[in-house]
């Protein structure tokens, strides 16, 4: 076999990865996954709006969100603690998932029986019940889906849930508002309920993943039994993951990947409006062929993970990412040229999303057997620590310079978590094998 040939082979090899039954099971989990998200953000919004709430008390709803950047703090109940009767049958993972589910199905249904003028607070707690339910069913699917998966299929794993995830907050956000036009919230709240039923369909029919060995409970009282319980599940997932060679620094890279993306992500509206763009043409270019660009890398992503490995897949999907930031250096010498803006966002937003599965494939692996749910919960909560701290130096940064100027420099701001990944390719131990518990 030639070289060229076997190249050739090597790719199909990875391509096949996205052929593995257990994909779909991921793409409708994933859509699961990202249904309840829009009902407690815009959607929410729209239906308020609508209903002729003040701006201010819309703006307050923002707080029923906050289980989402939250999530860690309860994660380690779902991994030990086992759903009582439904465990022993399902297994604990599934348990956890459709009881989660069947609650998250109530929640949303009660939105069709509430009137948003009427009984505000009340609204307001059942939306916070959803922010809860649904961010609880994320730490389940996460952790479902590294459980399923070995590393060389982490990468397709983490583009194909991606990609649920997308469609479910296409269905509950563009399609929740064409259908309240068509017959009413009530009815579209009936339907969104019923599309949680996807997620538990799907659980039913998957296998739970490779049973774990619990340890034994320890003999005493109550309290030491309880006392045990929580060394284990609450300080147990950063004892463990403190036990691997320069874990300091991998939680550093974790933070520093995507920090150049997070600051540009922040100035990307703002620069377009100034440029001349119309908000139609930014609309229909960043969210519509932008998403488009945005799946499409996340699943190249997923090919590069399962050819090259997941750490080197960081490296050339990290690189590319950075790389892709200085296109808008282009656009902003190139001004209000939607050819140059269509390009820019498609390169861009492709990159972006290559970067993003490999991150998560990342993630996925350094999560150790018996703490995935907390583990996971916690460093993908680092991942979005920039967009919310470090990233808000962008508009001082953008006030400061011209946009060509803070285009060419932003991009920079990857090179330490770049640095930071070939310092730790070059120390034995670690990476990329994850850590192992042995719970």
């Amino acid at each position: 076999m030639t070289r060229k040939a076997a190249m050739a082979f090597r790719w199909r090899t990875a391509v096949a990865v996205y052929r593995d039954r257990r994909m779909l099971a991921i793409l409708l989990l994933g859509f699961s996954s990202g249904l309840p998200l829009p009902l407690t953000i815009g959607t929410l919004s729209a239906w308020l709006a609508t209903a002729g709430m003040t701006k201010t008390a819309i703006g307050l709803f923002a707080f029923v969100g906050l289980p989402y950047n939250l999530k860690f703090a309860w994660a380690p109940l779902l991994d030990g603690i086992r759903v009582p009767w439904l465990a022993d049958r399902l297994g604990p993972r599934r348990a956890w998932a459709i009881s989660v589910q069947i609650a998250l199905i109530a929640a949303i249904a009660a939105f069709a029986f509430l009137d948003p003028t009427d009984r505000p607070i009340l609204l307001a707690l059942v939306a916070f019940a959803v922010a809860f339910l649904s961010a609880s069913q994320d730490i389940v699917i996460d952790a479902y889906r590294v459980e399923i998966l070995e590393e060389r299929t982490q990468g397709a794993g983490a583009a194909v849930v991606q990609l649920g995830y997308r469609f479910g907050m296409l269905a509950s956000g563009a399609g929740a508002l064409v259908l309240a036009n068509a017959f009413g919230w009530p009815v579209t709240f009936a339907a969104m309920a019923a599309l949680i039923g996807v997620g538990i369909l799907t659980m039913l029919a998957s296998p739970e993943p490779k049973a774990r060995p619990r340890p034994p409970v320890p003999a005493g009282s109550s309290g030491e039994r309880l006392s045990a319980w929580a060394h284990r599940y609450m300080v147990g997932p950063f004892a463990n993951f403190m036990q691997r060679p320069y874990w300091q620094a991998i939680l550093l890279f974790v933070i520093l990947y995507k920090l150049s993306d997070a600051m540009i992500g922040r100035m990307t509206n703002p620069f377009y409006i100034e440029l001349g763009f119309s908000l139609d043409e930014i609309a229909a270019v960043t969210k519509v062929f932008g998403l488009v660009a945005t799946l499409g890398g996340a699943m190249a992503g997923g090919l590069v993970v399962a050819r090259l490995g997941v750490v080197r897949g960081l490296l050339i999907c990290g690189v590319l990412q950075m790389a892709s930031n200085l296109l808008f250096a282009g656009l902003a010498v190139a001004g209000r040229d939607l050819g140059v803006l269509i390009v820019a966002i498609g390169l861009e937003n492709f990159a972006e999303g290559m970067g993003s599965a490999a991150l998560v494939a990342y993630l996925s692996v350094l999560c150790a057997q018996g703490f995935t749910a907390t583990q996971y919960a916690l460093l993908s909560s680092l991942t979005a620590l920039p967009r919310s701290t470090l990233g808000a130096a962008s508009g001082w940064l953008a006030d400061r310079l011209d946009w060509v100027t803070f285009f060419l420099v932003v991009p920079l701001f990857a090179l330490p978590g770049l640095l930071l990944l070939l310092w730790l390719m070059s120390r034995e131990g670690a990476l990329p094998a994850p850590a192992r518990s042995t719970a």
